[in-house]
């Protein structure tokens, strides 16, 4: 069988979506020595892929995402290569896809929180947006041979949206089995030997990344920070966070920072500069703008914990990843991350900012409770692996492949 992945948003700027794209190639290639594959790169992330398996062979498609071109000419360049079933690892399925697929759905956050602050658009364009975002998803649904999702949550949200108004063309609802629950990787124990202590260390001139001033960010100054890696998108919820990092901080024990890791794009530079409206000038809140991995590994290792507020996910891969640095985590309990997290993690209402605020201060100001979310966290990673992500994947695709008309 020739397998098509979908690779155009490959690679660490994707951020969770490179990520789960980076390793579910990596993992196929050690896995599957039979099936052979083509995978679909942008010029932008072309040299990111160098395949190591002989039967994986990579193809330009430099298509923007979510554009006309993605409609019209992707389908001919999937014809051209000749694939037999092809997985899209988001929803954004070309309408005029002829060949079978299988599609993987990280989560309705676009159809849980329809907001025009996710978008630079103007009323009647991200109108015309969102009606072409729910038109694609149950599409792909819809026609999908299989349906993958990375949490129980997302399923059931799925079936929640779609199910009912799903039909084949017999008439017939989408049965539940269609979808198949398959949980993404998480990284492996890193092992800290500098951590001595369970709230971090200080950053000084020999290990602050390079993208970073050191007179700017305060972080060679004495200043234990608090950590946050993603995006800026409303449903993150980091205005909240700002809030209650600044209640944390009228409390002159809790001498912190807090360190914002992410790309300074649109929202970013939007939420930095309401930021700066609330008083917060200079370095106690850090934007970091993109970090290599290299330089974001060390600003996990150097962290006091790490605070994920969002009001939305799909599985939840940062607090994971902050887990495998030994790092505390006090975390939304919204949507899909009790599930993912268990008892790794401690828990608020990510609309309480007072309780976001106190949660926070009840990790920091106890190294009882620090130990006990660092051990519970190296336990629960061990849950999650990238091979048994693209094992799982791999049968779906040869399960797929039995249905192909």
């Amino acid at each position: 069988m020739k397998i098509g992945i979908d690779a155009r948003f490959y690679g660490p700027k994707q951020k969770g979506l490179g990520r789960y794209l980076q390793k579910l190639v990596e993992y196929l290639e050690k896995v599957d020595l039979s099936n052979q594959y083509v995978i679909f790169l942008r010029r932008d992330n072309w040299n990111e892929y160098q395949p190591g398996n002989p039967n994986f062979k990579k193809v330009l498609a430099d298509y923007r995402w979510y554009g006309l071109p993605e409609q019209i000419l992707m389908p001919i360049k999937i014809w051209q290569a000749k694939v037999d079933l092809m997985h899209y690892p988001h929803f954004n399925v070309p309408v005029f896809c002829c060949q079978p697929f299988v599609v993987t759905i990280h989560d309705l956050v676009l159809r849980r929180f329809p907001t025009r602050r996710a978008s630079t658009l103007n009323p009647f364009l991200y109108w015309l947006k969102n009606l072409a975002y729910r038109l694609v998803v149950y599409l792909a649904i819809k026609r999908a041979k299989k349906i993958i999702a990375v949490s129980d949550y997302t399923k059931k949200d799925i079936l929640k949206y779609f199910f009912a108004k799903s039909e084949s063309a017999s008439g017939g609802k989408i049965k539940p089995e269609k979808i198949k629950v398959v949980y993404e990787g998480a990284p492996a124990r890193r092992d800290i030997a500098h951590r001595d202590s369970p709230l971090g260390t200080v950053l000084d001139s020999r290990t602050v990344p390079k993208g970073l001033s050191l007179s700017k960010s305060g972080l060679s100054l004495g200043k234990p920070y608090l950590l946050y890696v993603g995006n800026a998108y409303p449903h993150k919820n980091l205005e909240r966070l700002i809030l209650s990092f600044k209640k944390l901080t009228e409390d002159k024990q809790m001498d912190y920072r807090l360190v914002l890791v992410g790309e300074l794009d649109y929202f970013y530079q939007r939420l930095k500069n309401w930021s700066e409206n609330l008083g917060f000038q200079g370095p106690k809140i850090i934007f970091t703008d993109f970090v290599s991995d290299s330089d974001l590994n060390i600003l996990y290792q150097n962290a006091s914990l790490y605070v994920f507020p969002s009001l939305g996910e799909g599985f939840g891969l940062p607090p994971l990843e902050a887990m495998a640095f030994g790092l505390p985590v006090v975390c939304s309990k919204a949507t899909c991350l009790p599930e993912i997290l268990g008892r790794a993690a401690l828990y608020f209402d990510p609309e309480n900012t007072e309780e976001m605020a106190d949660k926070i201060k009840q990790v920091l100001k106890s190294q009882k409770l620090q130990e006990e979310l660092i051990d519970q966290g190296f336990k629960r990673i061990q849950k999650y692996q990238w091979s048994k992500m693209a094992q799982e994947t791999l049968r779906i695709y040869n399960d797929a492949n039995l249905y192909k008309k």
